[in-house]
Order: C-alpha cells, then structure tokens, then sequence
C-alpha cells in the first residue's frame, strides 16, 4: 500500500498519449482491479497511490496504435517483498485496456516463483471468466486453492467479451510453463476484423483477444516462444507487446562485455535480445528491488535492457518493514540510552556472536524458543484480540548456506533440537519464561500498536502446548525447500494450506519467493555482492499484527573470504546505499524549465558503496560511467576515504596542510545551537572558530591525499566553479570541542595549540563512518544556508548568504592512542583531519543543475562531456 509521497521520476523525454480521454474511454480491467483492491482492504490513499504510480509507467510506454513502433525500455525499482507484483499488475491492466495484444511475464528462474506470479495474476487481474472459458469450476487448474473455493479469485459476471470489452488468452498456466503449441499454433494468432489493417489500427485493435503468459527465465522455454512466434501469420511487426521481467536484475542481464572480441551475450539475455528484435512493437518494463546492476548497463547497447527511456522508484509502502526498521540509523539518541521503545536494532535484532565454525546451539536454540514463544503469542492474541487477528502462516527461516548437503545436515541437527527441546516440559516452560520475561514483553508493551499482550508468561503458558503442535503436530516441524518438489507436492505451497513451519533453505527462498508469516530469521550467509545480500534478507516485508513479534538474529562475525564480516553492519550498509540512491534520484527527478536533469543513461554514478568489500552488484555488472562533478549548494558533504593508516606520509602531508588554520582559530570556545521547533529538538555544538578564504580552502583541498586518487575530484570540480564564480565569499571553520578534561587533547599546529582528539575507527576498514554527528551538521547547514533560522543568536551571528561552513575533526584511530604522550604530542602520520562541508545554499548554477556527467559510451569509445556551467 503506497504512501502520499508519490513515485520518483527519472525519464527522458517521451510523447504523450496516454491522457484522461484515452484511460477511460476503454477501461475495463484496471477498474476490475481497483474495486478487487479497495474489497481486499486497501485505504482509498493507497489505491489512488498505486494508480498514479502506474500512470507513471503506462503513459512512458509507447502508443499501441501508432503508425509508427518504438520500443520503451525502463525500470521499476520497489523495496525487498514490498508489493512490486501489485505495480505491475495494474501496468498489465492499463496496458491491455490502452490495447497492447500480448503480455509476457518473465517470472523468476525457479517454478515457484513462476507459478506464484501466475496465481496472483489469475486471481486478481485475468479472473474466473478467462480461466474457464466455458469449462465446469471443477475443471479448473485452480480447484483444490481454498481460494477458488471461497470465491477471492476475481470475477466480471461474464465473459469480458461479451459485456463489450475483449478476453485475455491464457497461455501458460500455474502448473504448466510455456510449451510449444504444435498443431496449437493458432493460440498465439490474433483476431482482425478488418484484414486488411494492421493489428494496431483502432479497428483491428479493440476488437482483439489480449494473450498472456507467465514464463519462467529458462534458456529453453524461451527458445520455444521464440520459435512459436516466428511460425505464426500475424505480422510480428504489428503486435503491440509488453514485457514485464520480474526480477530483472538477475539472469535477464548480459554479463558480457561486449566491446572484448568474439563476445556472446549470456543466454537469458540473448533470447530477451531475440524477442525485442522479432517484435519491434515491444516494451520492455523491469521490476526489482536492487537496481544497480540494471543501471550499470551499457546505455549504448541498443539490444540489451538497459532502461534508456525512464526509471521510476517507488514509494516505500506504508506498515512495510525494511531494512531501516532493523536499524537505527542517524539516531539521535545516545547508545547509553536506547531501549526497546526508541531502538529498533534492541527491538528486532539478535547478535550471534558465535565464530564461524564454532557451535552456535546455544543461539539456535535461544532462536527456536524464540520461534516458538511468538507462535503462543499468535495463538493468544486470535483468542484474546478484540481486532480478531488471524495467522494463517508462521514460519522461521534459517539460511546459512548454499549447498543442499549443509542443508540435509542442518535439517538433522535442528530436528534433534526440535525433540529435545522439552516445549510441554518444565525445563522448556522454564527457558521460554526467561525469553518472555526479558524479551518478548518488554518488547510488545513498547510496540505491539495496541494488539493484545499476555500480562505475564502463566497467562502465556497455555497456549504454548497449541503453538508446538501446530508446528510439530505432524512430526514433521522442518521443512528444507532447495528444490521444485517441494512446491510440486504442495509442502511449501503457503497458498493451498496453513504453514507453521521451520525453513531451512538457500537460493531457492533469496529472491523473488514470498516467505509468509515469517517472523524469526537466523541468518548467517555471506556474500560480498549487496544485491544478492539484499535478496536474502527475506525478513522484509509486511507484519501486520505482528511486527513487535518479528526478531532477526544474524551473525557479526561471519567468514568470509578469508576474513571476518559483521552481517549486521552489512545490511546497514546496504541500506545507506539504497536510501543515497534513492535521496539521489528524489533530488534529480524535479524538472528545470520542463526539461530532465538527468535521463537513466546518466543514473550509475549515483550509486554509492558504503563497504569496501561489499560491491553494489557483481563486478562483471559494473562498467560504463564517470561522475565528473557533484554541486552540494546547503549540503552537508563528508568524505571517508582518508590515507590508510599505514600511509603515514600522506596522513603526515594533509596535516600539514591543514595545521596552519588550527592556527588560526579562536582561543575560546563559543556554544552554538539549533532549534527543531516542530521535534522539541536542540542540536548544540561547543567549537573553536576561524575563517579561511575560498581561494585558500580550494587550496587545500586540492592538495589533500586519498585512499584512492582521484576520489575527491567531483567536489573539487564545484569548490572550483563556486570559487570562480564568486559564489562563495568566505568558509566558516569550526572545531568542534568537548569539556576540558573530558576527553584527551593532542597538540596540532606550529603553536603548540591543544585540541579535542576525536577516536574513531575505520568501521568499513578502510574507511571511515561518520566521523561527525548529525548534531554538528545542523549547525553547519545553518551557517551556509541550507536550514532556516536557527533561533539561536551566536549561530544566526555566523550564517550568510555566501558563506559555506567548514567542520574540522583531528581523528586518532584507537590503534594509535597509546602513542600519544603525556604532554598531547602524537606523530602527524597517526593523525586524520577528517572534515565535511556546506557550500553555500546560494551556490547554485544559472541552469539549477547539481551534477555534471561524462559518459563512457561504448559504442565509439570516447568520453562524451556533458558541461553545465555556472553564470
């Protein structure tokens, strides 16, 4: 369900066709599908959300009965298990009803996957009608789904034909992928009821049965429609078609450097490629939730998929839980003084801190209570909730590798524990009494969002007998799902049946297969891709009635490659990925004087990576763009690839550099403030002040050393136009201070100055977090204009309009702090001046534009400039 924010737009330019006259005139099975939605209990918001972000799709798609063809290409980016399919299924539904004649799904490379985008399909966009086309119910694929029975599955009373709009052909079932249509060929021709004018003339187009199927990635099965479709009468030329793949930023891909010699594409790819070239009416519309490999497709590869004509990210849904909601990010509140009401990493995450290789039954064990106790809790609050919840699944997944041999041993370790485990007994009632007291209701009386709670664990303990036999009732508690058979015998099928189960699994349930009910994760699978690190955190998505219950314990000390990882930081780091991709294109999708900042060729540079080892997408995804320049006018903008700390020279060179101005500063200390009114917020700073000279600062900043050369040169690039440009007329200093004798000192500077040292370690070795606090940076946007008035007399003292803001922090890593004397002296190489700045939020070009580009274009391979200067 959408929120108010609305979708985020990066497109080029396109022609509009798709206006209020030409939605409504022929509308028939999107108005189908909003009603089916607004039944289901979806807010009017959240509904009218969802239509406009699939206007905003729909009308960047080409026109199906122009004269002339053109194939739109774009991305739809969504959150992890967040409500992607509903995106797309109202795409379908506009689209067939604006006259595009053939959908093809692409859905996922594993049949359960498949089959469950087929379900959802059948049961809310091409309904009962179209699915039995004159047949008995009982004759159905779908007659043993409770839903059929219960009569959810979508229904128009009669045949769309006849109530005067047109049929959807289903090509492929739930059970049955495509299959070549032999002596079936004519499925795949359409019906014209003027021969003599294409399909897509008015005429021939609204008259026409609509074909959909649903198809697995498979080298094979795509091999076959192609086939099939170079055997049929209808000119392919003429067929207005739509491509949606789900999950597109894995198989769909071409890993293949195509300007190396003798290249092939890889075969997913390729048979794409194929189906675009055979049907020039195609759009292509990509859905993921980790867009990085997308963007880093070769734009000037007219047969692969990059999405040259939009990308448009959606909104997070409302009551969706995602990676921030395991984490605390940017809090405020000081790490003493967290607790389960204001921490959602103390709420929700569990540390194992366990080697790997080491025994972890203990913390499996302290999982599996857990899993257990929020069963009872379930249970309880269906009895006892006046809101009559219901929990038709609750599942545990535990993913700790791969390969189908950890898994069977797994499976037979974690069973042992299962019956050994004493639920019905004292010494069970005993350990989940501990959890209850000490976890899971300190928790729920902090987040529970008024559902009902047990007041202790004796109001508890009955329902516990209920909970074990729901999950182990039939001996058979674990269920591993590595395989198709478990979906083909109906075991892993969370739509025919209740499951309560234990998951044991690997790639099979880490991308795209929905895990319902899942409320404990145990997770300690490493990777260095986010993407595929992104996919696996399978503990994203909806909890309603249940989100105080949800817990995820992860490993922060995971092997891998040779070292040792922290899970947990991982995901944190993924997360600041995503959300500075998304906060970029927030920033760049807003038109200047109607035209685009930025089209999705000119997108990669925005991808950002917070962990060295941990790459946005596989390494052989990642080529083609160069950031030139970024403008951060009342930005808060602060590097992290300082010198290594084995770089001693070049720590030693950039302190020099900046010892002149600790120099410089003030001899007393001066508090400054900033008031949030609307929060009841204060941000304070105590700092040293100076000021330096744009040409100076431009200087320095110059002169600095890097981990990686080079790194710096998009910020210089601005520092140097605004320089030019007399944009900025002066840089605030502050160095930030703590209370004398509070922290230790070093001393910096020809004077012999003494400072606040501020100890930070490299938490992304080799770089650096944060190494200033959001209550510094306030104050800082301040003083360059980036916030309003402050309501505090010495900082509104400071702010100008052509000032920038210059923090400084002498950083000490905790490996060198012994190496500090008595007296405050340290060698300059041990020392890092970390920094950050805001430009002047009057630094902004004549144009408004905040980036500059130069694009590697593959296709001549020169550098292509894309200047925006400053007037």
């Amino acid at each position: 369900m959408y929120d108010a924010a609305g979708p985020v737009v990066i497109s080029d330019k396109f022609t509009p066709w798709y206006t209020p006259p030409r939605e409504v005139g022929r509308s028939f099975y999107w108005p189908a599908y909003r009603k089916l939605l607004e039944n289901k209990g979806w807010p009017a918001h959240a509904v009218d959300g969802l239509d406009d972000a699939t206007d905003r799709v729909v009308e960047r798609l080409a026109d199906p009965a122009a004269d002339a063809a053109y194939q739109a290409k774009g991305l739809v980016v969504g959150y992890v298990q967040s409500g992607k399919t509903a995106n797309f299924t109202g795409v379908i539904a506009k689209a067939v009803d604006a006259g595009y004649r053939l959908i093809i799904v692409l859905g996922g490379t594993l049949n359960m996957l498949r089959a469950q985008t087929q379900r959802r399909l059948d049961m809310e966009l091409i309904g009962r009608e179209n699915i039995l086309r004159g047949a008995n119910e009982y004759e159905s694929d779908y007659a043993d789904d409770p839903d059929w029975s219960k009569g959810n599955f979508v229904s128009f009373g009669a045949m769309p034909s006849l109530l005067g709009a047109f049929d959807i052909v289903r090509m492929t079932t739930r059970d049955d992928d495509y299959k070549s249509l032999l002596q079936g060929i004519m499925a795949l021709e359409f019906e014209k009821r003027e021969p003599s004018l294409p399909l897509y003339d008015q005429r021939n187009l609204h008259h026409s049965n609509a074909r959909l199927m649903v198809v697995k990635k498979n080298k094979t099965v795509l091999g076959k429609l192609v086939k099939d479709l170079n055997r049929i009468k209808t000119d392919l030329r003429e067929i207005p078609v739509l491509i949606i793949d789900d999950e597109s930023d894995e198989a769909s891909l071409n890993t293949t450097n195509m300007v190396k010699p003798n290249a092939e594409r890889t075969a997913i790819n390729l048979k794409i490629s194929e189906l675009l070239h055979l049907l020039p009416r195609a759009q292509y519309v990509g859905y993921t939730a980790t867009p990085f490999a997308n963007v880093f497709v070769d734009p000037s590869d007219a047969e692969d998929i990059f999405p040259k004509d939009f990308l448009i990210s959606l909104p997070r849904p409302q009551g969706y839980m995602g990676v921030s909601d395991f984490h605390d990010i940017d809090s405020e509140i000081p790490l003493d003084e967290r607790d389960f009401a204001n921490s959602n990493e103390k709420a929700h995450v569990r540390a194992i801190t366990t080697a790997d290789g080491d025994d972890d039954t203990d913390e499996l064990q302290r999982a599996l209570d857990m899993f257990v106790l929020t069963a009872a809790v379930k249970i309880y609050r269906e009895d006892n909730d006046p809101k009559g919840p219901t929990y038709k699944h609750h599942t545990m997944l535990i993913n700790e590798s791969r390969l189908t041999e950890d898994h069977r041993e797994l499976s037979g370790r974690i069973t042992q524990m299962w019956w050994n485990s004493g639920y019905t007994g004292p010494a069970g009632h005993d350990r989940l009494r501990r959890i209850f007291d000490t976890d899971v209701a300190p928790v729920s009386a902090a987040r529970a969002e008024g559902y009902a709670d047990p007041a202790s664990y004796d109001d508890l303990q009955r329902y516990v007998g209920a909970a074990f036999q729901r999950i182990g009732g039939d001996d058979r508690p674990i269920m591993v799902i590595n395989s198709d058979k478990e979906l083909e015998t109906g075991a892993a099928d969370f739509d025919k049946r209740p499951i309560w189960k234990i998951l044991i699994g690997g790639q099979k349930l880490s991308r795209g297969f929905t895990v319902e009910g899942l409320t404990v994760s145990y997770f300690r699978r490493a990777t260095n891709n986010a993407s595929t690190m992104m996919q696996m955190g399978r503990w994203f998505g909806f909890r309603r009635g249940y989100r105080d219950l949800v817990r995820l314990y992860i490993s922060r000390q995971q092997a891998l490659g040779g070292k040792e990882v922290d899970l947990y930081q991982a995901f944190e780091a993924i997360c600041l990925d995503e959300e500075k991709f998304r906060e970029e294109l927030r920033q760049y999708s807003v038109l200047i004087d109607g035209e685009p900042q930025v089209t999705p060729a000119q997108v990669p540079p925005l991808v950002s990576q917070h962990l060295p080892w941990l790459r946005p997408t596989s390494a052989n995804k990642m080529y083609n763009a160069q950031l030139v320049e970024i403008r951060s006018p009342g930005m808060w903008r602060e590097p992290f690839g300082y010198p290594s700390r084995s770089a001693s020279a070049d720590l030693r060179h950039n302190t020099g550099l900046w010892s002149p101005v600790f120099g410089r500063l003030s001899t007393e200390t001066t508090d400054y403030a900033y008031n949030f009114a609307e929060k009841d917020v204060v941000h304070r700073v105590t700092a040293l002040t100076g000021s330096l000279g744009p040409d100076e600062f431009l200087s320095i900043v110059r002169g600095l050393r890097w981990l990686t050369p080079g790194i710096f040169d998009p910020h210089i690039e601005y520092l140097t136009e605004i320089t030019r440009g007399s944009a900025v007329d002066e840089w605030v200093v502050l160095v930030p201070q703590t209370m004398r004798g509070a922290t230790k000192e070093i001393i910096l500077g020809d004077a012999g100055r003494r400072f606040t040292r501020w100890e930070r370690a490299r938490r992304r070795d080799p770089l650096f977090g944060a190494i200033s606090t959001s209550r510094h940076r306030s104050i800082a946007m301040r003083i360059a204009g980036g916030l309003p008035d402050s309501g505090d007399p010495n900082t509104e003292a400071l702010a100008g309009p052509h000032r920038g803001a210059l923090m400084l922090y002498p950083v000490v890593e905790p490996t060198f702090s012994s190496d500090i004397t008595p007296d405050g002296h340290i060698d300059p190489g041990k020392v890092v001046i970390g920094f950050g700045f805001v430009a002047p939020a009057a630094a902004r070009a004549a144009d408004d534009r905040v980036i500059r580009f130069r694009t590697i274009d593959s296709s001549n391979a020169v550098i292509v400039d894309v200047p925006h200067d400053m007037d």
